[in-house]
């Protein structure tokens, strides 16, 4: 299936940490293609030629979670975005995704710093199949700890 292009209110908005944002969009189309592992290319703002890649979170029903760092102009376009304002997306991108065992031996995730959210779906997805999960997650200090409570 192609990609999609969705324009996509946002939800909620949460601030993980300074300068780390949790957003849940809409996006019914790309939610029910999205496999884990996969992104999405968002539009940031009018002035900004390139879409910036976002990994997928998680999917809930018609809805995406996308955890976002302000690293550049685009992701500190996107983390200063609220609930109610709308998103261009294009997704779901990226071939097939992780696989996600569906029984088996348990499995193992490792993921650093923002880059632990994809896994989260992966993990979801697996443990829903029966499947013993066990998630090691780095972070350069305790204070940029995110999500802890998302994989226990």
């Amino acid at each position: 299936m192609p990609p999609l292009v969705e324009l996509s209110p946002i939800l909620t908005r949460r601030e993980l940490r300074p300068g780390v944002v949790d957003l849940t969009v809409r996006a019914p189309g790309i939610a029910a293609a999205a496999k884990p592992g996969q992104f999405v290319h968002i539009k940031c703002g009018d002035d900004m030629l390139l879409r910036r890649p976002i990994s997928l979170c998680d999917v809930e029903e018609d809805s995406l979670r996308l955890v976002i760092e302000a690293v550049g102009v685009g992701s500190r376009w996107l983390c200063e975005r609220d609930a109610g304002e709308f998103l261009d997306l294009l997704g779901p991108l990226g071939d097939a995704g992780f696989p996600v065992p569906e029984s088996g031996d348990p499995i193992l995730l490792v993921g650093g710093g923002v880059g632990s959210a994809p896994l989260l779906m992966c993990a979801r997805k697996a443990h829903e199949a029966g499947v013993a999960v066990d998630a090691v997650l780095g972070f350069g200090t305790a204070a940029a700890v995110i999500m802890e409570q998302d994989f226990a």
